[in-house]
């Protein structure tokens, strides 16, 4: 019998005989609230902050509030199953945390704690080239978990090759190469406070122990850190890539290949085009460019290019249970969920970030049975109508 995410609330309401409450809300979008309070200005612009004035951010949020779903009466929900299929994988709901960089500035124990979480709750752990901890030591606190590797393709192809083959080795199994960040965005929160953690050797941890990069490097790290963090911040992204750079990536990765930040149908076909095997319907969750189309606006039309042909994943916004059936409704295979998870860490370390997943889960299965649904499968467009329609 599959798992019922649901039983979470009656776990919680069980405690409650013995007095004990929730650590965190179980409202996920109060989170970000408390993250303000409680950690320093910096961190928190970091993760939470936007590009320009903050428009897209919120533009995700109101496509998503806008999209309202039309429960069904009558329908079987007793048994529920909540796992889809993936890229080739079994995954036990439509679920992966998303790629965020630098969570050592949240919490001491950054991407490990995030990763183990994940693990703990079966669900895969997308971690950032830009991790605090090197992809060794986060693969090793996963065990055989499902794991991804996120790629910020550099301009030097020896370092690029080199990531590939230790992500490879560290058993991360699909490559997620996040198109929409050539260069950094203008963004006010980070600038405000002239906060960059990169330039201070925090977010490097992949670069810094890669021999490719080291060897490009007169002196070894810890001697001179500064020229390290030059040759790092020279090399991070390349505004100069185009569509048949990708064949270089296909080459070096025998695994599948998802590639984020696609927002128009027309990069969708010719990422099918170029033998990929997916799409991240993202816009960075705002983070790039301000006056964005807003990702759950673009989702549909990018299903309906590729759908029959690449796996379509959807990010950029999510923050509820319902939220995730509204993407799937659209098109969407499965979801990647970003800030929520790291307030979490942020707020309770690994047990915050199971918190998160498990709140998300819980109100997705409750969401999903009480709008006449087993199975996240039979979710359509037409389970959902529009506000003002």
């Amino acid at each position: 019998m599959a798992k019922h995410w649901a039983d979470f609330q009656y776990e919680i309401y069980l405690g409650g005989m013995t007095g004990a409450i929730p650590r965190l809300p179980t409202d996920l979008t109060r989170l970000e609230e408390l993250t303000e309070q409680r950690l320093g200005p910096g961190p928190v612009g970091y993760v939470a902050g936007s590009a320009g004035d903050g428009s897209t951010a919120r533009a995700n949020r109101a496509a998503l509030r806008r999209r309202r779903i039309v429960p069904r009466m009558l329908r079987d929900v007793h048994e529920r199953d909540l796992s889809v299929e993936v890229l080739g994988r079994s995954l036990p709901a439509p679920l992966a945390l998303a790629p965020v960089g630098v969570l050592s500035i949240l919490h001491p124990d950054g991407e490990p704690a995030a990763a183990r979480a994940a693990a703990a709750q079966g669900v895969p752990y997308i971690l950032s080239s830009a991790s605090s901890t090197p992809m060794e030591q986060v693969a090793e606190a996963m065990g055989d978990a499902e794991r991804w590797f996120q790629l910020y393709w550099a301009k030097d192809r020896e370092v690029t090759h080199s990531f590939l083959d230790r992500a490879k080795r560290a058993g991360f199994s699909v490559l997620v190469v996040t198109l929409d960040t050539p260069l950094l965005a203008w963004r006010p929160r980070d600038l405000d406070q002239a906060y960059l953690p990169f330039l201070h050797g925090v977010g490097t941890a992949n670069y810094f122990t890669d021999p490719a990069f080291r060897a490009g490097l007169a002196k070894p790290v810890h001697e001179d850190p500064n020229a390290a963090v030059l040759h790092f911040v020279g090399m991070f992204a390349d505004p100069g890539k185009t569509w048949p750079d990708l064949a270089f990536l296909r080459e070096h990765w025998d695994g599948p290949i998802v590639l984020k930040g696609v927002l128009h149908p027309d990069d969708a076909r010719l990422a099918a085009e170029a033998g990929m095997d997916g799409v991240v319907v993202s816009n960075h969750g705002g983070r790039q460019v301000a006056g964005s189309v807003a990702a759950a606006d673009a989702l549909p039309r990018v299903a309906e290019a590729v759908g029959d042909r690449l796996t379509v994943l959807f990010d950029s916004g999510i923050r509820t249970g319902d939220d995730i059936v509204k993407a799937l409704a659209l098109g969407a295979r499965a979801v990647l969920v970003g800030r929520p998870y790291a307030y979490g860490l942020g707020l309770d370390g690994q047990a915050g970030v199971e918190h998160v997943i498990r709140c998300l889960l819980a109100e997705l299965d409750l969401t999903l049975a009480l709008s006449g649904h087993a199975t996240p499968g039979t979710v359509t467009a037409a389970d959902l109508a529009e506000d003002g329609a």
